[in-house]
């Protein structure tokens, strides 16, 4: 008997002789165990990458609050969750299956801006397509009636050349903040003291009224250029618009070690999870 035998086995149990295939065979079998479960790994997480890719491509995507515009809906150092699979208009035969709606007046929207290198911008929809839009003593007036806007916040001491009256009447109105582009076309969407909406575009602006460059400025944002519809807030921290001034790689590391650095007294813990309406 070999010495690495045990010597306690049951009397019907008989061994393989020396020779047997048996060993050689369990060694190929448990070599191909591993194959097959590094097979299904990698299969896993190709699956789990298409997955991510197609959901921040058609599902969902995150976007951070650099600026106050939207305040105090929105604050500088939000992180929000994008819907992107919400607003049909797209033209795509499946909208008539998926759950998609339309974009109605109070969505907050994600889009492309139209000018440079197209950053996204958030602002919230004020007039659809067709729509007649007018702002008389910073009051806001779709189509002749007056806009219920219980999220706006103005500041009386704000040099706003557009929050008391818009839209503009006559060449008179030229002002350095406006896009060269739209201050050369806007009078021709203004009829009657009113901005018309063209089709497939839409006029958006800043909840924190004074101290938003929207629409009033550079023009319409385009149904192509809308990215989907904020949903919550899932993560926010005390920042200012510097701290999203610059875009390049060693300030963004900087930013991310003073936010860490700081974490308990700069995170907004009230604010986590919260829907954006």
């Amino acid at each position: 008997m070999p010495p690495d035998v045990p010597s306690d086995l049951p009397a019907d149990v008989h061994l393989p002789p020396a020779d047997s295939p048996a060993e050689p065979a369990l060694t190929s079998f448990t070599h191909a165990q591993r194959e097959t479960t590094f097979r299904e790994y990698l299969e896993s997480l190709l699956v789990t990458i298409l997955l991510v890719l197609y959901g921040t491509t058609f599902i969902v995507q995150t976007f951070k609050i650099p600026s106050p515009s939207m305040e105090r809906t929105l604050l500088v150092g939000d992180y929000l969750l994008v819907n992107k699979f919400i607003f049909e208009g797209h033209g795509a035969w499946y909208e008539h299956f998926l759950p998609y709606r339309a974009i109605r007046r109070g969505d907050i929207i994600v889009f492309k801006f139209p000018f440079d290198d197209h950053p996204h911008y958030v602002k919230r929809v004020i007039g659809l397509p067709g729509d007649r839009v007018r702002i008389v003593d910073s009051k806001v007036y779709v189509n002749g009636a007056l806009l219920n806007e219980p999220y706006v916040i103005h500041d009386p001491g704000a040099a706003d050349l557009f929050g008391d009256d818009f839209p503009p009447t006559s060449s008179a109105f030229y002002d350095g903040r406006l896009r060269p582009e739209w201050a050369a076309d806007i009078l021709n969407h203004v009829a009657e003291g009113e901005l018309l909406v063209p089709p497939n575009e839409y006029f958006a602006m800043g909840d924190n009224r004074d101290y938003s460059w929207d629409c009033r400025y550079w023009g319409f944002v385009r149904r192509d250029a809308i990215m989907g519809r904020p949903v919550i807030v899932y993560w926010s921290v005390e920042a200012s618009s510097g701290d999203y001034a610059s875009n390049d790689f060693i300030s963004g590391l900087r930013g991310m070690a003073r936010t860490l650095l700081h974490l308990p007294s700069r995170a907004r813990w009230s604010r986590m999870f919260r829907q954006v309406h």
